[in-house]
């Protein structure tokens, strides 16, 4: 629906069906696969030692236009607050973190491993697995130089995949670094600002032609056998011809050789490969960076990330180093759904109680009183409904047992349960419940 007839629509006081475009509604079903999917993002962070966090949604608006890339502050979800303060809804967490540790710069014991499931928004074009609003996993270790920090998100993000059925035939995480194109956009003068224009640029080669690229490089002023050289080291998919292009002592191959040697150390090397063509938009990325794919090409990244030790001093902090990445709810979903991996979930009560008179609901509701005070989850039927909805409706919902509070067995101090996996059918003392 567009805004105009969202506009006439409210003017005659109708309440829309219909939610803000590019956000979305989380009915009950939807609510169990989310906190599926955020179950195993807790499991996977969990496992390898990390401590949740979170922040507000809303920050101040300079957090995301100073020295973020441009893309970003163009989708803000900006405006002024009653005291005409310009604040934003958070497009993405990672500036949040940063000001959070400078809060307390001195006083954290590092190095820090934090992770969050953070709601981002960020005001773009809707498409298949993109929305302008989405919950994003944020996972960081901030306090150390070592590359096997970098190795240790990317067996956090192994972790998960292998969670939820994923194979390194599913999905490749491609892996390069930022010190790659520094290098060589420093051999042709391309460095500050430029550097990070560039890096923009490029980032976009998968979504553009190569010659509206071109073109891009050449609106910064780069000459045309430097764009040649740029997108041939882009080109680049082997370590080996990085080593030939770059040689042995180049700290770029260093960085990436030591990496890669962690992660086959992990066990996971065959789920990565290296692509000179991974930079990363983001000007504060400063060394290793990395997104996942799936291997049919058919789906934007999944996640991506890397390191950013200068963050801190484009805020006004002192620098620490620091790599993390983020993680999109919605992709990956589309990624689940295609490989018949998504499971279905009920509502899983334990118990579906119900009176099968009206002069029996309070008794009903004493039998559901003393289950719930026992530990388990109990749906109480609150009207009058035949046994045959009853039925229907606990297996419906999953539950494992069906309690029937019936005129003669509550004379008797019993009610009938049926187990609804076997089929068996039982008089229970109330009491022995």
């Amino acid at each position: 629906m567009n805004d105009v007839r969202l506009e006439v629509a409210l003017s005659v006081g109708i309440i829309m069906a219909q939610g803000v475009r590019g956000t979305r509604d989380f009915y009950p079903e939807d609510m169990r696969l989310r906190n599926w999917l955020f179950d195993n993002f807790d499991d996977a962070a969990l496992l390898h030692g990390f401590e949740e966090y979170d922040a507000p949604v809303l920050e101040h608006e300079e957090l995301y236009t100073r020295k973020q890339g441009e893309e970003i502050t163009q989708q803000l979800y900006n405006f002024l607050d009653k005291g005409d303060r310009k604040v934003a809804l958070r497009p993405e967490m990672t500036p949040s973190l940063a000001r959070m540790v400078m809060s307390r710069a001195g006083a954290l014991p590092m190095p820090i491993k934090w992770y969050s499931i953070p709601q981002c928004w960020r005001y773009e074009r809707t498409q298949r697995g993109r929305g302008r609003e989405h919950y994003q996993w944020n996972v960081d270790i901030w306090g150390t130089n070592e590359i096997s920090a970098d190795a240790e998100l990317i067996s956090v993000l192994v972790t998960f995949f292998e969670g939820v059925g994923l194979t390194e035939e599913d999905l490749v995480i491609r892996m390069s670094s930022r010190k790659v194109l520094e290098e060589v956009l420093g051999s042709l003068g391309i460095v500050g600002d430029m550097f990070a224009q560039t890096c923009i640029i490029v980032d976009k080669m998968d979504k553009l032609p190569a010659d509206i690229v071109s073109e891009q490089l050449s609106t910064l002023g780069i000459e045309e056998n430097a764009i040649k050289t740029i997108q041939s080291t882009l080109g680049i998919k082997d370590m080996d011809s990085l080593r030939s292009m770059l040689g042995e002592e180049s700290p770029a191959v260093i960085e990436l050789t030591s990496l890669f040697s962690a992660l086959d150390a992990y066990g996971i090397s065959e789920w990565i490969e290296f692509d000179a063509s991974i930079v990363r938009g983001l000007a504060y990325y400063t060394g290793p960076v990395f997104e996942a794919h799936d291997r049919a090409g058919e789906l934007r990244a999944i996640c991506g990330g890397g390191r950013y030790d200068k963050l801190l001093s484009t805020l006004g902090g002192k620098d620490l180093p620091a790599t993390g990445f983020g993680f999109g709810d919605m992709v990956i979903m589309e990624l689940l759904a295609e490989k018949g991996l998504v499971p279905e979930l009920t509502s899983g009560n334990d118990d579906v109680v119900i009176s099968l008179s009206p002069e029996l609901r309070n008794a009903a509701m004493h039998v559901a009183s003393s289950l719930r005070a026992r530990g388990r989850s109990v749906d109480l039927v609150l009207e009058n409904k035949r046994l045959k909805w009853a039925f229907k409706h606990a297996e419906r919902s999953g539950a494992q047992r069906l309690v029937m509070v019936m005129p003669d067995e509550w004379k008797d101090g019993k009610v009938r349960i049926k187990d609804l996996e076997t089929g068996e059918e039982t008089n229970v003392d109330v009491e022995s419940l």
